[in-house]
């Protein structure tokens, strides 16, 4: 929650949009971990987990690999045209399991398996179905674990996709980011509306059960009528799900952002009308708004377990509930082992020497104090099920709390006995200041001016 102050003038700095990793799941964010936590402290926490035979995990596979590099990418990629070079990934990522099985035991229960990158989908078939062995002869799949892969739809094929169904993959995302020519061609990433259809067409007659389609909002070119035209051609493919993330210009991290320059990019109110039209179109048509931005059909889980109060997100994405344990393999993988929050190395040499070497490849990690636990739950209950009691406010949000009065007065919020709820204009303003939650979320960073007419 926020200081809704009307009288501020200015816009203050732009808020830094989320990236793949929300940095909201990681509180404090990454840029604010102390460095304490280190391959040891990690070890440890392994070893604890492996004191709870019974104790359910998810996994995230990171495959950074990728054919050619698109221009708003944010992520930890690799662009390679060599086989080989991701058969030894995958032999330094089978020893990275390894290492982790040898102090958590064999043959865990997985509640999920996401695989991400980069872009997985770009592993041939033979890799494909090593990397499933890997994992299946080291933990147990079951039938209700979420089982789910990125892909470029650019890379996909009917048989692909039919390969990616046999071999266990049970949810599908595919990253279209908008359908406009002049944004696709500003962000070096080209397809059409017809090869998404088609794509998701074969995906449906493979057996997928959940397709996902991201966009992103606040590309260059990108207008609200343009964006419109996209979600209204997205709403024709029936996805059963829609991520709708913003875009981070940041070319000091990631140099090949340089290329878009900043001449063509939507202003700040601009990208709140993109994504307030999101908003309305989905939710027009039979979608159901679920946390901060992504949109599900009516009927599905994660709708239900909105309402039922019950929605929790990680560094993989929204859940049924809640999950104490997320380990991640690969380059820059983010993990969270009840609390203890670890990052493997982000540059190729320095994981595969450490793996080889039989190294837990972290770079660095934090430990999540009392006040921090409370202060992520805190966020989480908000971000999740848009709801937070008075006392769990109190606690985890003491500075936010203060000002629970001002909200209330400016509709970000609505009492129900003793819970806290988000409105519907809320939503909008904690989507705007939530991507920093180790800071305040003071009045002067805030999007006010621009919600009047929400």
């Amino acid at each position: 929650m926020t200081t809704g102050a009307v009288a501020h003038k200015g816009l203050g700095q732009p808020p830094q949009p989320a990236q793949r990793w929300r940095p909201f799941t990681t509180v404090p964010s990454k840029r604010h971990w102390t460095g304490e936590v280190g391959p040891e402290e990690y070890a440890n926490g392994l070893a604890r987990l492996g004191d709870k035979p019974d104790a359910a995990i998810s996994i995230y596979l990171h495959l950074p690999f990728c054919p050619v590099r698109c221009l708003y990418c944010g992520c930890h990629t690799l662009i390679t045209h060599s086989s080989s070079q991701i058969d030894h990934y995958l032999d330094c990522l089978e020893q990275e399991m390894d290492l982790v099985l040898a102090r958590i035991g064999t043959g865990r229960e997985l509640l999920q398996l996401h695989v991400g990158g980069g872009t997985p989908n770009y592993l041939n078939d033979s890799q494909l179905v090593r990397l499933m062995e890997i994992i299946g002869h080291r933990f147990r799949v079951l039938g209700e674990t979420e089982v789910s892969i990125e892909c470029n739809p650019r890379k996909a094929s009917a048989g692909q996709l039919a390969l990616l169904r046999a071999i266990g993959f049970r949810r599908i995302s595919f990253g279209v980011q908008d359908l406009q020519p002049d944004v696709q061609k500003a962000i070096g990433r080209i397809h059409s509306k017809e090869l998404i259809r088609d794509v998701c067409g074969m995906a449906r007659d493979s057996g997928f059960e959940y397709i996902n389609l991201d966009l992103i909002y606040g590309l260059p070119y990108q207008t609200v009528s343009s964006f419109a035209e996209t979600i209204a051609s997205i709403i024709e493919m029936a996805p059963d799900r829609v991520s709708c993330f913003a875009y981070t210009h940041n070319p000091v991290s990631n140099p090949h952002q340089h290329a878009l320059g900043t001449d063509h990019f939507p202003s700040r109110a601009q990208r709140l009308g993109l994504f307030q039209r999101a908003v309305d179109r989905f939710t027009e048509s039979g979608y159901t708004w679920v946390g901060l931005d992504s949109f599900v059909l009516d009927t599905d889980d994660l709708a239900i377990a909105q309402d039922e109060h019950r929605l929790h997100r990680n560094c993989i994405g929204y859940t049924g509930g809640p999950t104490t344990y997320l380990i991640s393999f690969g380059l820059g993988a983010v993990g969270d082992v009840d609390g203890i929050l670890v990052q493997n190395a982000e540059h190729l040499p320095e994981w595969t020497t450490a793996v080889r070497r039989g190294a837990l490849p972290i770079s660095h990690g934090h430990h999540l104090d009392t006040t921090q636990r409370s202060r992520r739950d805190a966020i989480l209950a908000l971000i999740c099920n848009l709801r937070i009691s008075r006392e769990a406010a109190s606690d985890g949000l003491p500075e936010e709390f203060s000002h629970l009065e001002e909200y209330l007065a400016h509709g970000l919020v609505r009492t129900e006995g003793e819970d806290i709820l988000l409105t519907r204009r809320g939503r909008f303003y904690l989507h705007s200041l939530c991507v920093e939650p180790d800071a305040e979320l003071r009045h002067d960073r805030a999007l006010w001016p621009l919600l009047q007419s929400i």
